[in-house]
């Protein structure tokens, strides 16, 4: 059954709102192996660092009132792009918006959240592209993310503490 949330969606004025909420939902999700991974303690360096773009944007879901889920990302810094070493020549429109994160608390898993809040911060975005990091070593997400339009295009680890990454890319509009 599919929750009846409230999609709230905030830009870069909001992180000193929203912050706290990204953090916390980030902390419930990874709770069980927060202690043992470095890289996921630096999540708040990650909020801030996406947050403190000026075309930083985010979804929150709400239901009544409790946080259950996120996404956010923000415009590519033309020719910095995640993909841009994994395809040559580029694509002819190349603006790209960097998909960071995408977070569901475990009471809305399997209930079409990730989808809803995905869609939501994508339908806002007129780059032409998008591109998302996901971890190798989930491959049921990696083929959500290709259910939803996206191929891999490449593999990177871009911090030496940081898991290996597929590199996926979905032209925007999705369909």
């Amino acid at each position: 059954m599919t929750p009846a949330l409230e999609l709230r969606h905030y830009g870069h004025a909001n992180l000193p709102e929203i912050r706290q909420t990204l953090i916390d939902v980030h902390a419930d999700v990874h709770a069980d192996r927060m202690a043992d991974d470095a890289f996921l303690r630096k999540f708040p360096w990650f909020v801030d660092h996406w947050g403190g773009s000026p075309g930083f944007s985010c979804v929150i879901a709400y239901d009544r009132g409790e946080p259950a889920g996120f996404s956010y990302g923000a415009p590519g810094t033309r020719g910095r792009e995640w993909w841009r070493e994994h395809l040559d020549p580029a694509p002819a429109k190349s603006r790209t918006f960097h998909f960071s994160e995408l977070m569901v608390r475990e009471q809305w898993r399997r209930t079409g959240t990730s989808e809803r809040l995905h869609r939501a911060l994508m339908d806002t975005r007129d780059e032409a592209l998008a591109t998302l990091l996901v971890d190798v070593t989930h491959p049921k997400v990696q083929a959500l993310y290709e259910s939803w339009g996206y191929r891999k295009v490449g593999e990177d680890q871009p911090f030496p503490d940081s898991p290996v990454f597929a590199v996926m890319l979905v032209d925007l509009p999705l369909p």
